[in-house]
């Protein structure tokens, strides 16, 4: 059974994903379960969550390995991957799909989250 996570992305980087340009997005560990939904929880200003989107794959391996792969669409420069990724052995990259941008944002707690997540969290 495959589960969603609602993923904390910074607006730049949400902006391109609901444009399309940004096809990636990239984190230090890959969640656990098998997921095939990221809700997008904006981070401020918004502190909303504004969309979804499905996982088509999710890509493991070093940083190089995954710049090497999905850096055309990743929607960030090398500068600032190198900077996200310093001193971290593994890497993943979550390759999205359907975007559904939402014409009213949800609140956190209409997924019965009272927290901001760090990382992800897990939801039904």
């Amino acid at each position: 059974m495959s589960r969603s996570i609602i993923l904390p992305i910074k607006p730049e980087y949400t902006e391109k994903i609901l444009k399309g340009t940004k096809k990636y997005e990239f984190r230090k560990r890959a969640c656990r379960e098998k997921i095939d939904k990221i809700y997008i929880y904006e981070t401020a200003p918004v502190k909303k969550v504004v969309a979804e989107v499905s996982v088509d794959e999710i890509i493991k391996g070093s940083p190089q390995y995954i710049w090497n792969i999905c850096s055309k669409y990743g929607g960030i420069n090398k500068q600032k991957y190198d900077q996200y990724f310093n001193d971290s052995p593994n890497a993943a990259a979550y390759k999205l799909g359907c975007v559904k941008k939402y014409e009213k944002p949800k609140e956190l707690s209409d997924f019965g989250v009272d927290y901001v997540p760090q990382s992800f969290v897990y939801v039904v």
